[in-house]
C-alpha cells in the first residue's frame, strides 16, 4: 500500500492536506496517517496499530466487508466535530484497504450556528429589513417587512428597485438614493398608498470602499401617526373655549322637566327619531330649552358615547368661524399654526354637532356646510384631500328662517337640508303646566347645590306661577337661583320678588294699582329691616320712623 503511495507521489500530497488522511489495510491495520489526522486523533505511534483501538466505533470493517463507500459520517473526536468519508482501496481489482478522509467541521458548524442565529434575529426583528446589491436589485427581505407591507419576498427578490416603484409597490426608494449619495439616508415612505413607514438605508462598503450592499431598516409608523392624531385631537378638545362652543363626551347632566302635553309630544318624537342620523332643526324662542332637547337627542342615539360639540354660530367672529369649523392645514394662511389644526366637525367624528344660532351663520360658510350635508365630506382650509365625516347635525335657531330666506340672508337649499325634521318648542308661557314643575325642580336643585334651607310661601309660589316668563326656562332658572342665594330670610315672601313679577296676578285678574304697588314695596323694606334687627325699636330707628308708627303698620299687615 505504501509502495502505491510512493510510486504515485501521493505521500507528499497527503501530508500537506488540511484534512486528516488515514489508510488501513485489509486487516484493519493503520498503514498511513498524515499530520492532520495525527493532530485530530491525538496519536503519534500509529504505524501498524489496530484502527479499532485508536478510533472506537469506526466503520472501516463495514467498508472492507461490503466494498462500498461510507460518505458523510459524523464523528466526534475529543472536542472536535468531524465528518468522515471512507472509501475502499483497490489494487488490480482486489480490495486491499480503506482510505478515510477526516474533515474538521467544528469551526464551520460554529459559523453555521452563528449564521442561523443571525438569521433568526433578523427574521424575528420587529423592524423590516430590506437588502439590495450594488446594482439596486433586491437580494433579501425579512418576515417583518412582509408583515408591515403585505408583500411576499417572492414578489420582491430579484427585482430592481425602479421596477418596484413603477409597479406601485413603493413611492420612492431609499436604496437608490444611498447608492447615489454613498451615505446613510432616512426618509418617510408610503407603502401602496396605505401605510406610512420611516426607512433608513445604510451602505455596506468592501475593502476598496465600494458599496457591496445597501441594508434598509423599515419601521411602521402608521399607528404612531394615528396616535399622534388622537393626541392632537385630545389637546384640541382640552383647549375648547367655552365662550364659543362646548364639548360633551359622556352622559347628559341636565334633565328635561315637563308636565305639559306639548312637551310630552316633543319627548316622544325625540325618542322615535334619535336612533337615526337625520338632520334636525330645533326652533323656538331664546331660552325655551333647545339645548336641553338637543342633549336628549344625542343621549337617546347610538352616538351617546361619542363627542357632542356645540357651536354657537353667533358668538364666533365671521372670519374665525370657518377655521373653527373646518380646521386648516399647515401654512394655510398667515398666522396659522405650523402643524395645522383640527376643525370642530372633524373632532366630532362619529358623534353629534349642534349648530346653535344657525341663522347667524355667514352666507359664505353656508355653501360649505351644504356640501358637508350633501356629500358627507369637507376640505380643511388649504387642504387638497377630502375628509370623510360621520356626524349628526342638530341645528337650533330663534329666528324664522323662512323669513331670513326671503330677506336673502339664509340659503333655501341649506334650510331644507337642516330641516329634514323640525321640532318647534313652544314658549314657557304657552305651556303653563310646566312652570310649576320647573319652579319646584330648580328651587330644590339650588337649595341642595348651595346647602341652603329655604322655602317658598304659598303667595310667592302663586306669584311665580302667574308670571308669563317671557325669557322662558332660562329666565325662570336664573330667577330661582337668585332667590335662593340672595334672599336672607328662610321664607321667601312675595315682596322678595322683583317688581315686574309681583305686578302680575293669577291669570284673569286685573293689574295692581299704584297704591298696591307702593304698599307691597313698603312691606318688603319693613320686613327686611325687622329681620336684620333684634327689636322693633332698632328697626324703626333704621327706617327713620316712630316706633308706634311701625307697630301700627305691622298690625295692619
Amino acid at each position: 500500500m505504501l509502495s502505491i503511495m510512493k510510486t504515485a507521489g501521493w505521500e507528499e500530497i497527503f501530508s500537506s492536506l488540511h484534512n486528516g488522511i488515514v489508510m488501513v489495510d485489509h486487516n484493519e491495520r493503520i498503514r498511513y496517517m498524515n499530520k492532520s489526522a495525527q493532530s485530530l486523533l491525538r496519536i503519534h505511534n500509529w504505524e501498524g496499530a489496530d484502527v479499532q483501538k485508536i478510533v472506537p466505533n469506526t466503520r472501516v470493517k463495514e467498508v472492507l466487508e461490503s466494498g462500498h463507500s461510507l460518505i458523510g459520517e459524523r464523528l466526534e473526536l475529543f472536542d472536535r466535530e468531524c465528518v468522515v468519508n471512507r472509501t475502499p482501496l483497490y489494487k488490480n481489482e482486489e480490495l486491499v484497504g480503506v482510505i478515510s478522509v477526516i474533515q474538521d467541521i467544528t469551526e464551520v458548524k460554529h459559523y453555521r450556528d452563528l449564521l442561523r442565529q443571525f438569521e433568526s434575529i433578523i427574521e424575528f426583528s420587529t423592524d423590516g429589513l430590506y437588502v439590495v446589491d450594488q446594482e439596486g436589485v433586491t437580494i433579501y427581505v425579512n418576515s417583518a417587512y412582509e408583515e408591515i407591507t403585505g408583500f411576499q419576498r417572492s414578489q420582491l427578490i430579484g427585482r430592481h428597485m425602479n421596477e418596484l416603484i413603477d409597479g406601485g409597490y413603493i413611492d420612492q426608494s431609499v436604496s437608490l438614493l444611498v447608492l447615489k449619495e454613498k451615505k446613510r439616508i432616512s426618509l418617510l415612505q408610503k407603502i401602496s398608498d396605505k401605510k406610512d413607514v420611516i426607512v433608513t438605508g445604510s451602505p455596506v462598503f468592501n475593502e476598496n470602499h465600494e458599496i457591496e450592499l445597501v441594508v434598509t431598516s423599515v419601521r411602521d409608523i402608521t399607528q404612531l401617526n394615528s396616535l399622534r392624531s388622537e393626541l392632537d385631537r385630545a389637546r384640541t378638545f382640552s383647549a375648547l373655549n367655552q365662550n364659543r362652543y362646548s364639548l360633551q363626551v359622556e352622559g347628559i347632566s341636565e334633565k328635561i322637566i315637563f308636565r305639559s302635553k306639548e312637551m310630552y309630544e316633543i319627548y316622544e318624537k325625540v325618542k322615535r327619531i334619535a336612533p337615526y342620523p337625520t338632520s334636525i332643526l330645533l326652533s323656538g324662542e331664546s331660552g325655551v330649552g333647545k339645548e336641553v332637547v338637543a342633549n336628549l337627542i344625542h343621549y337617546e342615539s347610538d352616538r351617546k358615547d361619542m363627542a357632542f360639540i356645540k357651536v354657537n354660530c353667533g358668538a364666533i367672529p365671521e372670519h374665525l368661524l370657518e377655521s373653527e369649523l373646518f380646521g386648516y392645514e399647515s401654512g394655510a394662511f398667515t398666522g396659522a399654526r405650523k402643524d395645522g389644526k383640527f376643525g370642530l366637525l372633524e373632532l366630532a367624528q362619529g358623534g353629534t354637532v349642534m349648530l346653535d344660532e344657525v341663522g347667524e351663520m355667514p352666507l359664505s360658510l353656508q355653501v360649505k356646510m351644504l356640501r358637508v350635508l350633501q356629500d358627507g365630506e369637507f376640505y380643511r382650509i388649504g387642504g387638497s384631500q377630502p375628509i370623510k365625516l360621520d356626524i349628526r347635525i342638530i341645528s337650533a335657531t330663534n329666528k324664522k328662517l323662512l323669513e331670513e330666506i326671503q330677506n336673502g340672508s339664509f340659503r333655501e337649499d341649506l334650510y331644507y337640508r337642516l330641516q329634514v325634521i323640525e321640532i318647534l318648542i313652544p314658549p314657557l308661557g304657552k305651556r303653563v303646566p310646566d312652570i310649576e314643575v320647573l319652579v319646584d325642580h330648580y328651587f330644590s336643585y339650588y337649595c341642595t347645590k348651595y346647602h341652603i334651607e329655604k322655602r317658598l310661601t304659598k303667595e310667592t309660589h302663586l306669584a311665580l306661577l302667574a308670571y308669563s316668563w317671557p325669557g322662558n326656562v332660562r329666565e325662570l332658572k336664573n330667577m330661582i337661583e337668585n332667590l335662593v342665594v340672595s334672599v336672607p330670610a328662610i321664607s321667601i315672601e312675595p315682596h322678595h320678588l322683583p317688581v315686574h313679577i309681583t305686578d302680575s296676578r293669577i291669570k284673569g285678574s286685573e293689574p295692581l294699582t299704584l297704591k298696591e304697588r307702593v304698599e307691597n314695596f313698603e312691606k318688603r323694606i319693613i320686613k327686611d329691616a325687622l329681620q336684620k334687627h333684634p327689636s322693633i325699636r332698632s328697626a324703626a330707628k333704621e327706617l327713620g320712623i316712630d316706633h308706634s308708627t311701625l307697630v301700627k303698620k305691622m298690625k295692619k299687615w
